[in-house]
């Protein structure tokens, strides 16, 4: 048996479940926002001792083979429990046992929750990206506005972009895209040092790479960004929908680096994201360890949901 962990508007799970079910495959789908309305029953002696029931479903930790850890919810309480205070306690306690669980999963993942973590720290990311030999712009991780002043002096043409969190929640939720930056002013001070934030040489482009690995396999997609106005910095910004996706053969020595970066951090999936610069060179910017990747199935038919039910078929004859 699968499990998947995630969550009920989680499209690219979907995909998943779509190449299991060809296949002929056993799995468990857990949207985990949904965890409080089942029944569980673990014992500390074994890893396999646990079993949850949702409705008429019975999960048997017993039988899991592998496991994909990809949108995980947080558990929703039930809405019969009216007192604050209970319903924080309750969270909690279904939250602390969703840890555990994942713990007991160790080894059957695609991508360990813990993993999954430690190489979503970007400038950890880029220690071993340079440690590999990539190509990777200069950077700094700054809230000082004459450290950062010195760095667009000396850079000449920057960047900034959040070190974690990429949108703004609340009344008027917003997404901070990656910009164009020019020298900071004084009224500016203040607001650099709310947060540090990733300052780094731009590099001129021909069309941005989203590298998505899966095991040994390396699905290349040119993004050419460059053909709009709006996009030449960030890609993602105006989602524009004619934007083509061309899926390309990377060099076998980028694509190498690629591979072993995501081993490297003790992954089996890795989303990379790449430039081609107008310099001829590849340049690595960062690897989203539990990154989207439907949208380029879709637009470039790269089989990337069957390179991961392959994956998860190897972790459980393992």
């Amino acid at each position: 048996m699968f499990l998947l962990l995630t969550n009920q508007r989680d499209i690219t799970t979907d995909f998943i479940v779509r190449e299991l079910r060809s296949r002929g495959h056993e799995f468990f789908r857990l949207n985990t926002e949904s965890l409080c309305e089942g029944k569980v029953s673990l014992s500390p002696a074994s890893a396999d001792a646990w079993v949850y029931a949702i409705g008429e479903k019975l999960l048997d930790a017993s039988k899991i083979g592998a496991a994909i850890f990809r949108r995980p919810g947080t558990p929703e309480v039930s809405d019969s429990i009216n007192d604050a205070g209970e319903r924080t306690y309750s969270q909690i306690e279904w939250a602390a046992l969703l840890r555990s669980i994942y713990l007991r999963l160790e080894g059957r993942w695609l991508n360990s929750p813990t993993k999954i973590a430690i190489a979503e720290d970007k400038p950890y990311q880029i220690q071993h990206a340079v440690r590999l030999n990539f190509n990777v712009p200069e950077t700094l991780v700054t809230n000082n506005i004459h450290e950062a002043n010195e760095f667009i002096r000396t850079h000449q043409c920057i960047i900034g972009k959040p070190l974690k969190a990429a949108l703004l929640e609340g009344e008027q939720e917003r997404v901070i895209f990656t910009s164009r930056l020019s020298k900071l002013e004084t009224a500016d001070e203040k607001c650099l040092a709310v947060a540090p934030v990733i300052f780094q040489r731009e590099i001129p482009k021909r069309y941005d790479i989203r590298v998505t690995v899966v095991g040994t396999k390396v699905f290349a997609t040119a993004i050419h960004s460059q053909a709009f106005a709006g996009t030449t910095v960030d890609w993602r910004r105006g989602s524009v929908p004619e934007m083509v996706h061309e899926s390309i053969e990377l060099p076998v020595a980028i694509s190498d680096q690629c591979v072993n970066l995501v081993e490297y951090l003790g992954l089996r999936f890795g989303a990379i994201d790449l430039i081609l610069g107008t310099d001829g060179r590849y340049w690595f910017l960062e690897i989203n360890p539990n990154g989207q990747w439907a949208w380029i199935e879709n637009r470039t038919g790269a089989p990337i949901a069957g390179a991961i039910v392959d994956e998860l078929e190897t972790i459980a004859r393992s």
